[in-house]
């Protein structure tokens, strides 16, 4: 079984194209070398962020090649698995696998709403057919499925699901998680906007998207969080709280992406069904964005500390 640390910083990566809504991979190596400069810890492939449900097969494993390529062995690289049929997702591990991927981020099955038995025959499905590490994705406010601490306790006989994303919203699940199962489940907040509370109750990492066009603040927090800096860390996400909003929308991906824009890592591409944003909600947003980046923050001395 492959071995790394679930922790630090893992940006859920957006995925690049061209005003024809073809791949550009040069933006897109673009975008990773600025996080790898950065300094994050691990590249999520294949995510809502990563507009996985307009990718081909092909595409995604382009993705890949193109990522485990451009990190060339130095962090590691976890593919997204969100599919409808058990069929279908143990296929795709076993692929993934054989073609270099270091980790698994797993969703709960897609459109149907599984209850929990379902969803743990699932889970285990999947587990059993690949030695890659895994974490489970709980994100019940968007996916209407919650992984509960009961459910954890029969995942437990897994070894290779070591890791969850703690996207409930709900930042008490963390000690909830940790009381029960010390550190058997290394937890990764999900959810930008309660990224700092959820490392300083004891979460080893943050799954983030603004990362994506603001990769050194992102991992400033991080660092500044775990060597006890806290007031650095709270003026900057102070100051980042207005962008981190923007995560938690229907639009988060339109909204990153002019994010990206703005900071030079991307194109600001989409693909349909997705619309480029239009009208009020295009200056609001440009609003937040233009203000940011005037009073962002200077001399960010972490790097020192990595």
């Amino acid at each position: 079984m492959k071995q790394f640390d679930w922790k630090g910083v893992m940006p859920a990566i957006t995925t690049q194209f061209d005003k024809n809504g073809v791949l550009d991979l040069k933006a897109f190596r673009n975008n990773l070398s600025n996080q790898i400069i950065a300094g994050v810890h691990g590249i999520i492939l294949g995510g809502t962020l990563g507009e996985a449900s307009t990718l081909k097969d092909l595409e995604k494993k382009e993705l890949l090649a193109t990522t485990l390529d451009e990190v060339n062995g130095k962090i590691p690289v976890i593919m997204n698995i969100a599919e409808q049929a058990t069929s279908k997702a143990v296929e795709l591990a076993k692929e993934l696998e054989a073609e270099g991927a270091d980790g698994l981020m797993l969703l709960p099955p897609m459109r149907y709403k599984a209850n929990d038995q379902e969803t743990l025959a699932y889970f285990s499905s999947v587990a059993s057919s690949t030695s890659l590490p895994i974490m489970i994705y709980n994100n019940p406010v968007d996916y209407k499925i919650e992984v509960t601490l009961d459910m954890f306790e029969k995942l437990k006989e897994h070894k290779n699901i070591s890791a969850v994303k703690e996207s409930t919203r709900d930042v008490t699940n963390i000690t909830r998680m940790i009381n029960r199962f010390g550190d058997r489940f290394k937890i990764l907040c999900g959810v930008d906007t309660i990224a700092m509370e959820t490392l300083l109750m004891g979460a080893s990492g943050w799954v983030a998207g603004l990362v994506d066009a603001f990769p050194e603040e992102t991992v400033a927090i991080y660092t500044y969080c775990k060597i006890g800096e806290l007031d650095k860390a709270r003026s900057i996400f102070r100051w980042f709280l207005p962008l981190l909003e923007l995560d938690i929308s229907p639009q988060l991906v339109q909204n990153i992406k002019l994010c990206e824009v703005a900071t030079g890592m991307g194109t600001g591409h989409v693909r349909p069904p997705r619309l480029p944003l239009q009208g009020e909600e295009l200056e609001r947003v440009n609003k937040i964005i233009k203000t940011g980046i005037a009073k962002r923050p200077k001399d960010l001395d972490y790097k020192k500390y990595l």
